[in-house]
């Protein structure tokens, strides 16, 4: 069949002549290749095709002069380059313009090859550049396996464990910088830390768990600029709480007097929260920015920030207690500088580095439409909160069976704190991984990613549980020379490794709510399992059976079955497509 003949549909007609088949090829691979990604057009439409068919028109001499005399627009990244570290600083916080464009914002945009009015069926007209550039951006999107999801996980979780190491590094180096000062300073700063981790830093951490949810969707959606807006709310948000934190800092020691009958441990102790106040906006601007960069899967980068951060810090505590000979009150101030420098690293890295395409300057938006954000941040703060407040109330009820069984609790805690540092950025991988995923609108793939994050965290769970029953002996005598306090805490260790698997498998079914916005199931599942279940069986077992600390644990233990069971059974009966609507509604709201 030649260009000039027509073709006829089922019912007669005649529809016109058929198109040459060199379009008609084109236009089937077009479609065969992008139509799974892409809403596609004939995309050679309007080319100039090498066989004679006779239906082309010749480009005429005006539009081969335009063409000709066009100059590309500048690179901008080479006029960056040339402009002072200030006034990058300044245009990052303070541009106007939309987040930095990429493939996604030009996909739909004309080009000179576009037809004037769009294609016959109403779709909008994709170049064939964009495309090219988009499949290679969402080319780990295609075809997703556990092999690929097993990568990439991996991938995102690896950095994020370094990540926690480190953090953790900086909460405890005070606690070994004052240790050698004196057993009431080490009591006074172990308190301190413990009252700062409930008021505040589980707050915060809880409340930023929204943007695992809300960055990462809306980066998957395609919609960057959202996810710039979604930090700077996050930010305002939990800058506004710091100042009821602050007040509640400032008369800590008549509250901490009522927890230790010892009034110069809760001296030192509100001495001690009274300088950690001027840590608190960096460490909110800290827990945003995190969020920031790892909805764009740049998870390496607070890794590189801390790497920074934490050597800085140990070498403050050392300058500021004992070379400068400030004593007591130099651990917190060491704690205020390294805290306030991390948030300027992570710009420092943004603006010289990666991650900036999603922020696009600050908007008076960000002091409006906080309801959504709001929604999944206060279950997010529940689940948090309420783990990490039931593990101090044992900690507080341990000491009622004496002074080495406080001491043996609190080197169960301490392992059990550091080992948590394995699953707990497993999680964070899975719900950002996920959440990207449903944002996309990829139900099967998420799914996927899912049942690879559960696995993952199950085998780094069942580790720590191996390496506990192996080294039971021996973990003990990292911390102490006691032998009683390292018997009590060897015998307990097997117990306590059981319940570290539970708290794995929980910790995953944490992440996988964040990830299709959840939340509000986490908060009254913890609240349930944890005070109605733990504690009460805890002091059941403790007290009226004599277990003592094994009992506090068998009664932690039951309660992370019970959160883990609640988890799971919502996942499985939960409809992961309506998570994709309630993505895109979130998204249209902005």
């Amino acid at each position: 069949m030649n260009s000039g003949q027509t073709t006829g549909s089922p019912d007669g007609r005649n529809n016109g002549p058929e198109p040459p088949r060199c379009q008609r090829s084109t236009a089937s691979q077009a479609r065969s290749d992008d139509d799974a990604l892409f809403p596609t057009d004939d995309l050679s439409s309007t080319a100039k095709c090498d066989c004679q068919h006779g239906v082309s028109r010749p480009s005429s001499p005006a539009s081969t002069a335009s063409r000709t005399a066009y100059t590309p627009p500048l690179d901008r990244r080479d006029e960056k380059k040339d402009q002072s570290l200030a006034t990058r600083i300044y245009r990052f916080f303070f541009r106007t313009g939309p987040a930095t464009r990429n493939a996604d914002d030009t996909a739909h945009e004309p080009t000179e090859t576009s037809p004037l009015l769009g294609s016959g069926d109403g779709r909008p007209h994709i170049s064939g550049d964009a495309i090219e550039a988009q499949r290679g951006e969402i080319i780990d999107e295609i075809d997703v396996t556990w092999q690929h999801e097993v990568k990439t996980l991996t991938g995102y979780a690896a950095p994020l464990v370094v990540t926690f190491l480190l953090q953790y590094l900086i909460d405890i180096s005070s606690i070994i910088a004052v240790g050698r000062i004196g057993k009431v300073e080490l009591g006074a700063v172990s308190l301190a830390n413990m009252s700062a981790s409930i008021s505040c830093f589980a707050v915060f951490q809880g409340l930023a768990t929204s943007l695992d949810t809300l960055c990462a969707q809306a980066y998957g959606s395609g919609n960057k600029h959202l996810v710039g807006l979604y930090c700077q709310r996050m930010t305002l948000f939990l800058l506004c709480l710091t100042i009821p934190i602050a007040v509640l800092w400032m008369n800590s020691e008549y509250i901490i007097m009522q927890l230790v009958n010892e009034a110069e441990i809760a001296s030192l102790a509100s001495s001690y929260l009274h300088v950690l106040i001027l840590a608190l906006p960096g460490y909110a601007v800290f827990e945003t920015g995190k969020r920031f960069l790892q909805a764009q899967g740049l998870f390496q980068a607070t890794t590189y920030v801390l790497l920074i951060g934490a050597p800085i810090n140990a070498l403050l505590q050392w300058l500021l207690v004992w070379k400068l000979e400030l004593g007591f009150i130099g651990a917190p101030l060491s704690v205020v500088i390294t805290r306030t420098l991390l948030p300027i690293l992570l710009v420092l890295y943004i603006l010289l580095f990666k991650g900036s395409q999603c922020w696009g300057g600050f908007s008076m938006r960000a002091f409006s439409n906080w309801w959504i954000m709001i929604r999944l941040a206060l279950p997010g703060m529940v689940m948090i909160e309420a783990e990490w407040l039931a593990f101090e109330i044992l900690t507080v009820i341990s000491s009622r069976f004496g002074t080495e069984y406080l001491a043996a609790q609190s080197i169960l805690i301490a392992a059990t704190t550091i080992s948590y540092q394995i699953p707990f950025p497993v999680s964070i991988a899975a719900s950002t991984r996920v959440a990207r995923l449903i944002g996309a609108g990829r139900v099967n793939d998420a799914k996927v990613a899912a049942r690879v994050a559960v696995a993952a965290s199950l085998t780094c769970t069942f580790i720590n549980f191996m390496v506990y029953l192996k080294f039971k002996v021996q973990i003990p005598l990292i911390f102490t020379d006691d032998e009683a306090v390292a018997a009590l805490v060897s015998m307990t260790l097997p117990l306590v490794g059981l319940a570290t698997f539970f708290d794995g498998a929980g910790v995953a079914a944490h992440g996988l709510l964040r990830g299709i916005g959840k939340q509000a199931i986490g908060g009254p599942a913890n609240i349930i399992a944890y005070y109605l279940v733990s504690l009460p069986l805890a002091v059941y077992f403790g007290f009226a059976l004599d277990y003592k600390i094994d009992g506090l644990w068998m009664g932690c233990t039951i309660g992370l079955i019970v959160v883990s069971f609640i988890e799971y059974a919502f996942l499985l009966m939960t409809d992961w497509r309506k998570a994709v609507l309630e993505a895109v509604a979130r998204n249209a709201a902005g």
